[in-house]
């Protein structure tokens, strides 16, 4: 909001695994009045009951919610690039298994291309190298150190 005056309007596009933070992405969005497009692999899917309320959400306020694998299909026209850690606590024995499932799925600047020309990432951090390249990590489109500021006031 910050950055771009305001929230309505906007498209966000999370690249990544169905964990929590996507589901609170899932659940707000839409009743902010923006669209959400969302890459999962196979298997990584957001939970379905959290999926079918969100549908809901976005039916009530005419906004788009897109579910896909593809990476770059998510990103088509994005404002705002999103992901968050591959692998979260309690989920250590599966790190090898799971890296092999998001092969594809790094946010570069590649992905970029895709999205909107005044694209901007996020990453509730830390970050690991293979979520998010270096290049878009610490590109001016980044805002990952202003979101970390921000969550200081909430804590």
């Amino acid at each position: 909001q910050e950055h771009y005056g305001g929230l309505k309007g906007l498209t966000v596009t999370w690249i990544g695994d169905g964990n929590n933070v996507l589901h609170s992405i899932m659940t707000s969005a839409a009743k902010l009045g923006m669209h959400l497009r969302i890459a999962t692999p196979k298997g990584f899917e957001p939970d379905l009951r959290v999926t079918e309320i969100a549908e809901q959400y976005f039916k009530e306020h005419g906004t788009k919610l897109l579910l896909t694998t593809d990476p770059l299909e998510a990103a088509d026209g994005a404002n705002v690039l999103v992901t968050d850690t591959w692998i979260s606590m309690g989920q250590e024995e599966e790190k090898k298994e799971r890296l092999k499932a998001f092969q594809g799925y790094q946010i570069t600047m590649q992905t970029a291309k895709s999205a909107a020309s005044n694209w901007t990432f996020l990453h509730c951090l830390p970050r690991k190298p293979e979520e998010v390249d270096d290049e878009v990590f610490y590109s001016p489109q980044s805002l990952v150190f202003q979101e970390a500021e921000n969550r200081k006031w909430t804590i």
